[in-house]
């Protein structure tokens, strides 16, 4: 009698694209079980950027834009989603046959906690080009449920990037920085290349210390936000009460504010929320390539240790990629996907919407 063959696993494309519009990240990943315990291995990983065209029509969707604007990105957007998922497929040198659904985030175009979201990216689009199903809209079901619908990587957090002693923060640095906190074992309830202009420049403190004023970050979690808040507007703000604050302020001081916004204000919710005795903090994100702004963070949440997730796990700009895959995987075996610590929705609730091959 011959031995059945191995368990190979499950795999999952997940895509992501984020609020800072640089591009859309995809990965391949296979997951597995065994003693209740989700394994994730990255088997390809791609990162397509966009255009300046397409990236100037997704800012343009953010503030302004007709139906039939709308209409052709979400169809345009598909393509380009399924283009990066054939190419990571690809890259992981699996089939297409063999890839059991792609999980797919789209772009946000709106999200007002409490209310409602849209992300667009035609989920049918990218099941008609790759003849996979897919899964989509991760975001709308736990806002229906008086959820925030965010942040969602938390689940990922707990089941897969938890440190197995300690407690563990998980920082993410992306167009919105959230961090997770995770018991030991998990519990599942660019613009400035390399930092060189804010390293050159000097931060204008007294504008830090009134914009940390805003009521957005003396709010207690659970919450969440983009660009409705953290808008082109903010952008202008902060650099009008710069050169205001400073006589002869450089865009190097600017830059150096904006760093100096970013660390202290994570330092100060760490301080003022995180309760449990985490032993260390793991940076990921495209802030996390940034040495001046990770110097910044380490500086500020000191003595905290502060480590990269590239050092830890994987490269740190497939993480957001891979925890979509992970959410595509509970879709399809029937199992909650949000976090009701993170989220505060009213229970545990299967997110995402299929879309057949």
């Amino acid at each position: 009698m011959t031995n059945p063959a191995p368990e190979r696993g499950t795999l999952i494309v997940g895509m992501m694209s984020g609020t800072s519009l640089d591009g859309i990240a995809a990965a391949v990943v296979r997951f597995s079980e065994s003693d209740s315990q989700i394994r994730a291995e990255l088997v390809g990983f791609t990162n397509r950027a966009y255009t300046r065209e397409e990236r100037e029509r997704l800012a343009r969707a953010l503030v302004e834009g007709s139906p039939a604007d709308y209409c052709r990105l979400n169809f345009d957007l598909g393509e380009w989603l399924a283009n990066a998922a054939v190419n990571a497929i690809a890259e992981a040198g699996v089939s297409r046959e063999e890839v059991a659904a792609i999980a797919s985030h789209g772009q946000s175009i709106w999200h007002e906690p409490g209310h409602s979201t849209w992300q667009v990216g035609e989920s049918a689009v990218i099941a008609e080009r790759l003849k996979r199903p897919v899964i989509s809209d991760f975001r709308v079901r736990d806002v229906a449920a008086g959820g925030q619908g965010a942040p969602l990587v938390p689940i990922a957090d707990t089941m897969i990037f938890s440190s197995p002693k300690n407690w563990r923060g998980l920082q993410n640095l992306g167009g919105i920085g959230n961090v997770t906190v995770v018991p030991p074992g998990g519990d599942p309830d660019g613009v400035d290349v390399d930092g060189k202009l804010a390293a050159a420049g000097s931060s204008v403190s007294t504008v830090v210390t009134k914009l940390l004023q805003h009521p957005y970050f003396a709010a207690d979690p659970p919450k969440s936000t983009g660009p409705e808040l953290f808008s082109p507007q903010y952008v202008d703000d902060l650099i009008a009460a710069c050169r205001s604050e400073k006589q002869g302020c450089t865009d190097e001081d600017i830059i150096a504010t904006a760093v100096d916004l970013t660390a202290r204000s994570i330092a100060d919710s760490y301080h003022r929320f995180i309760a449990e005795p985490i032993a260390e903090t793991i940076l990921s994100g495209g802030g996390a390539k940034n040495p001046t702004l990770v110097k910044a963070i380490t500086t500020a949440l000191a003595p905290l240790p502060v480590r990269l997730f590239d050092d830890v796990f994987f490269d740190g700009e497939a993480k957001e990629a891979v925890a979509f895959a992970l959410l595509g995987y509970l879709h399809i075996k029937g199992r909650p996907g949000n976090v009701r610590s993170a989220t505060g929705a009213r229970g545990p609730r299967i997110l995402g919407k299929l879309t057949p091959p």
